[in-house]
């Protein structure tokens, strides 16, 4: 009988880890808001459990033996029976879990190995299907409830010698409408629409002395720190005594926030694949941030907010951001996530049929498995650092 990896006994192992991760989170957090940490821990477990759901489904869908649905992580608090599967409520609110039959073995005939080749696929890229599709809602709804945009166009305030931007003929002054016949409504739009350009040769179009002109300009992937891709430097046209831009509230219809939103999402997946691309150029540092960092920017997104109502729009628009970056984590062909199962299953295909032999493929899991955990600690290590030495990932 092959031993197949339990997670779950790992994961009760490394509880108490857990929880000293939280106690340290939980104390620096309770320096600004503790409600902000609290907010974080819900957009991680509704989206990592929308993940799961996707799994869950699938799985019942083909009849896959599915032993748990879990909420958390243990020690566990409650269960609930339905039929063959435990609905559990577990003391670690770190999102939730699956527990399906046979994940590499397929001795039993309900197992997840078990089944064809076609469905294991669907039931292992179920969950970050749904980590792609949830977006799509949560920038629509973002765009539907109301929230303030910056208005007034964005305006040429510099232009660096020799770069993109003055080869071409932009000039300082020219108010920028349109990248590639996309609306360029305010700053932020102007800015997301180049960087979305990088690497092309991209027809900006300003307005100077009352004339519309469209200008050819070339987006670098790599510019020279604080240069921008096109070597300009923009700002509003009009802002108010404070020198803040003017705002106004604004709340679109279904009809046109669905769109949007699809569309956001995949203008957001482009800046993913431009950022990663430009890793390796003169400006490109990764920067990453683990749950402590990324609460502390949720944290930050709410306190500048005038209002509780203020901060609904910004939540939507990062727990989609953050559903994006679950769903490309998964997809990586690592140990223990969703792609490194998927990539096994590539294999056996590419070997005609011929399994890994699964005690093998459970002790990579394993392995992998540690390793994430170590690169957590690591992360959580430098993001405590950062927070206490008075920094942000915003400003």
């Amino acid at each position: 009988m092959v031993k197949e990896f339990n997670a779950m006994k790992i994961q009760k192992a490394i509880t108490p880890l857990i929880i000293v991760l939280l106690i340290i989170a939980g104390l620096i957090f309770a320096r600004s808001a503790f409600n902000s940490a609290i907010l974080f821990l819900l957009i991680i477990i509704a989206l990592v459990m929308a993940h799961e759901a996707g799994h869950f489904f699938s799985a019942k869908l083909f009849g896959i033996y599915v032993h748990e649905f879990g909420l958390g992580f243990p020690p566990r608090i409650a269960t609930i029976k339905k039929g063959e599967t435990e609905y559990t409520l577990n003391a670690i609110p770190l999102g939730g879990f699956v527990k399906l039959e046979g994940e590499e073995n397929p001795d039993h005939p309900r197992s997840l190995a078990a089944k064809p080749k076609w469905q294991r696929f669907i039931v292992l890229f179920a969950g970050i299907a749904v980590n792609f599709l949830l977006p799509v809602l949560l920038f629509a709804l973002a765009f539907t409830w109301p929230h303030e945009v910056p208005i007034g166009r964005a305006m040429v305030t510099n232009v660096i010698p020799e770069g993109p931007a003055a080869i071409a003929g932009i000039k300082v002054n020219d108010q920028i409408f349109s990248i590639d016949g996309r609306d360029a409504k305010n700053l932020p739009e102007a800015s997301r629409l180049i960087r979305l350009k990088v690497g092309e040769t991209v027809n900006v179009t300003v307005r100077r002395d009352g004339n519309l002109i469209n200008i050819p300009v070339y987006a670098r992937w790599s510019p020279p720190e604080g240069q921008g891709p096109t070597g300009i430097s923009i700002g509003y046209s009009v802002v108010a005594p404070d020198g803040r831009p003017f705002t106004e509230k604004e709340s679109l219809p279904p009809w046109e926030s669905i769109p949007m939103g699809i569309q956001q999402t995949w203008d957001t997946l482009i800046l993913v694949r431009n950022e990663i691309a430009s890793w390796g150029g003169q400006s490109g540092s990764p920067q990453f941030a683990g749950p402590v960092g990324i609460g502390q920017t949720v944290g930050e997104i709410v306190g500048i907010q005038e209002t509780p109502s203020a901060a609904v729009s910004p939540l939507l628009e990062i727990t989609a951001l953050l559903s994006i970056n679950l769903a490309i984590i998964n997809l990586l062909p690592l140990p223990m996530l969703d792609g490194g199962r998927i990539f096994f299953l590539l294999l056996e295909i590419v070997r005609r049929g011929k399994r890994i032999n699964p005690q093998k493929e459970a002790i990579v899991h394993m392995i992998g498995f540690f390793a994430f955990i170590m690169l957590a600690l690591i992360i959580t290590f430098f993001d405590i650092a950062r927070i206490t030495s008075g920094e942000s990932l915003i400003r």
